[in-house]
């Protein structure tokens, strides 16, 4: 009827728009099931969680020529370089390998024709069952971590459905990372997974924010309620992207496990913004249409 005033555009859309968010977690799920079936774990490990050596080396070297050496040595060498953004110069060079560290460093010095010292080099070695013990307990905090952050949200909301929705979005904020990091064949250090222990927190802030501010706060419509918790949401998602991304892009000079928790929480808050305002916001609108909440 002409007369009959339009539907909000979100009233025909909200559907459609969880749609996208859950067909990137099925493809991201379903990506990680390969990778384990390939790998036989779930991530990359560094020498900090498989056990091995790695060498810092301060200065400019040629990486070229050090990896050709090592790989004519070593069968799992990696070599990579920390240079400063703003003038390109190398800073350092970061050497793992599950060999013995006697044996690196003798290699590392014979193709470089170098006495390694404290002054211009470092060096770390963890046995291979402490790397896996250390490994195993990481993932049971984590997996702890999850279940009371679960219990806690069931507890505060009390209902099933919006319940779910916060866990399943704060799901999603782990699994999308995880799946874009074994994409790019990064190794995962012990700080690595810490800071997909530190996104449990930051996954649920804004899923919390959503579903308080629709469910237990009055004064207009929930489509008004919704939009009214993205203002507020989206701008503590670009403040965190604002803290992390310079630190990972700019601040070269910091070890590497510290890039990797910037890097990691960069991907999570990113994710977090499709999880929250396209599938928590959508399933959150659904429920409110079934409960006939206004």
């Amino acid at each position: 009827m002409e007369n009959e005033p339009k539907k909000d555009w979100y009233d025909n859309k909200y559907k459609l728009m969880l749609f996208l968010p859950v067909l990137v977690l099925i493809i991201c799920l379903v990506y990680l099931f390969k990778f384990h079936s390939s790998h036989g774990d779930l991530i990359l490990r560094d020498s900090s969680l498989s056990g091995g050596t790695t060498i810092t080396l301060q200065g400019d070297y040629d990486l070229k020529q050090l990896e050709a050496g090592l790989k004519s040595k070593f069968t799992d060498i990696s070599v990579r370089a920390i240079s400063d953004l703003t003038s390109g110069k190398q800073l350092a060079l970061i050497i793992e390998s599950s060999a013995q560290p006697e044996e690196v460093q003798s290699a590392v010095e014979g193709i470089l024709n170098i006495k390694l010292t404290d002054l211009n080099s470092s060096i770390e070695f963890s046995g291979a069952s402490l790397g896996a013990d250390f490994y195993k307990q990481l993932i049971f905090a984590l997996i702890i971590s999850f279940c009371l952050m679960s219990l806690v949200i069931f507890f505060l909301f009390r209902t099933f459905i919006p319940s779910l929705a916060v866990i399943f979005a704060a799901f999603s904020d782990i699994v999308m990372p995880l799946a874009l990091i074994d994409f790019l064949g990064i190794k995962l250090s012990a700080a690595g997974i810490a800071a997909f222990l530190m996104l449990i927190g930051y996954s649920v802030d804004t899923d919390i924010l959503l579903t308080t501010r629709v469910l237990k706060k009055h004064g207009g419509n929930v489509n008004q309620r919704i939009y009214s918790a993205f203002k507020t949401g989206i701008f503590m998602n670009i403040v965190g992207l604002l803290a992390v991304l310079p630190a990972f892009f700019l601040v070269t000079g910091l070890p590497d496990s510290f890039r990797q928790i910037f890097l990691i929480l960069a991907m999570g808050l990113c994710a977090d913004i499709i999880n929250t305002w396209l599938t928590n916001a959508s399933i959150i609108k659904w429920y409110t249409v079934k409960k006939g909440i206004i």
